[in-house]
């Protein structure tokens, strides 16, 4: 078991899981349902977003999930088009904190170029400084890497309910094409971490995203 691992991915699996979450709630409630909200998901007190387990999933398979936000489709203005808004609202929020993070990053780089004070310099490449770097540059990565995950149209995935959004399924369909796809999903995220089969390129398009950015 890595400790330091865990400890510099921590943080930003508790922020981006907390962030996903909060966004599908505030979302819903926008859109006209407040089940999220009574529910007390309108929050960033992440003990009311985290999943122990899927956390633990994120850090030790590279795949996890938080606690999902529940909403109640009869009470939104236009149903179709609001599902679809409330299952992109998590994704796109991560992305937006990638991107947020990355430029703390990318302006940390920038350092020298920006000032040649050596004792600030000093300061802001010391060995803790150069941690907290780390810390952000990883919480960047995992949300991008949720920003991706939950974008594949995969129940119970988000680009699940964003696809679903577009078909004229009953409620009750969708619920059992969750139940079906879910343990697929587990299945298929399983053969790919242990066999070396690339099913989903998750890696290579995090690189991809953050070496753009960066």
């Amino acid at each position: 078991m890595n400790w330091n691992n865990i400890l510099i991915s921590l943080p930003g699996i508790i922020l981006g899981l907390t962030v996903h979450e909060y966004c599908h709630a505030l979302a819903a409630s926008k859109l006209g349902d407040n089940t999220a909200r009574d529910m007390g998901r309108l929050t960033f007190n992440p003990l009311k977003h985290i999943d122990p387990i899927g956390s633990l999933f994120i850090i030790f398979a590279g795949f996890g999930w938080a606690k999902p936000v529940q909403f109640s489709p009869e009470n939104l203005r236009h149903p179709k088009r609001d599902k679809a808004i409330i299952a992109a609202a998590g994704p796109l929020s991560n992305f937006v904190l990638a991107f947020l993070l990355i430029t703390l990053v990318r302006l940390w780089l920038l350092l020298p170029q920006i000032t040649s004070n050596e004792a600030v310099i000093l300061f802001f490449y010391s060995d803790s400084f150069r941690f907290v770097m780390n810390v952000i540059f990883r919480a960047a990565t995992i949300n991008i890497g949720l920003f991706i995950f939950n974008l594949f149209p995969i129940p119970p995935l988000d680009g699940s309910h964003i696809v679903f959004s577009g078909l004229n399924l009953s409620y009750e369909t969708e619920i059992k094409i969750m139940k079906i796809g879910g343990p697929l999903l587990f299945i298929i995220l399983i053969i790919q971490n242990t066999s070396g089969i690339t099913i989903l390129p998750i890696g290579r398009m995090i690189s991809a995203i953050v070496g753009f950015l960066l």
